[in-house]
């Protein structure tokens, strides 16, 4: 049987696997502003608010996509600030990032924020914003999925397992389902490498090793 006529079987009996649509982009990479180097390459962090990682994803709803901004805390994996709006302007952005540092626990704890070369993360307004308030800005420099794995990570979790994947009827249900979403992965979801504990208790209790997703790590301390 040639290939042609095997793939029409395939097609007959509905094993074939559906192709999936391409994703909705939401980086963009391609402007003027300056981007900042990558200070994290090799680093890893010992406490919760050593390092903040950002993205920014769409959430799909019958009035068109909406766009969800986050703060994440890499040690912890707890989730710090969002923002869910109709728009990805850097003002998501930042307003995802003040309710970060609202929550903050450690504030004299010396942090980096890494998110990725994004149009609304280089924009000087946002870096501006970032380095008035003490942080120091750290960008991701390749398409390289290890350079932002928590941030994937974490996107992935509240889409698969809390149905932020799914359709959704309206931005306002987008808005109340994510933050519900947001408490329940913070206080009750836990991780294997938080040692089988949630975000919220790992964030205050520090009493894990960071699971580093290179292979061979090296310590640069802050």
């Amino acid at each position: 049987m040639g290939r042609d006529r095997f793939y029409l079987l395939l097609r007959k009996h509905r094993l074939l696997i559906p192709r999936t649509k391409r994703a909705h982009i939401t980086t963009n990479s391609k402007h003027h502003f300056y981007k900042y180097p990558n200070l994290i390459k090799n680093f890893i962090p010992k406490a919760a608010e050593q390092l903040w990682v950002s993205d920014i994803t769409y959430i799909k709803t019958d009035g068109g996509n909406a766009y969800l901004a986050l703060v994440t805390d890499a040690y912890s994996k707890k989730i710090m600030g969002y923002k869910i709006d109709d728009h990805m302007k850097t003002s998501l952005c930042i307003d995802a990032l003040k309710i970060a540092l609202k929550q903050r626990q450690y504030p004299n704890q010396k942090l980096i924020h890494q998110p990725d070369r994004g149009l609304q993360y280089c924009n000087p307004t946002y870096t501006n914003f970032a380095e008035n308030n003490g942080i120091n800005i750290s960008m991701t420099q390749q398409y390289d999925p290890y350079e932002n794995a928590v941030a994937e990570r974490i996107n992935g979790i509240l889409k698969q397992e809390f149905g932020l994947g799914k359709i959704i009827l309206s931005l306002k249900l987008a808005q109340k389902m994510v933050k519900k979403a947001v408490k329940i992965y913070n206080s009750k979801r836990i991780h294997y490498s938080l040692k089988f504990k949630t975000p919220d208790f790992a964030h205050s209790n520090q009493n894990h090793n960071y699971r580093q997703y290179r292979k061979i790590p090296i310590l640069v301390t802050l």
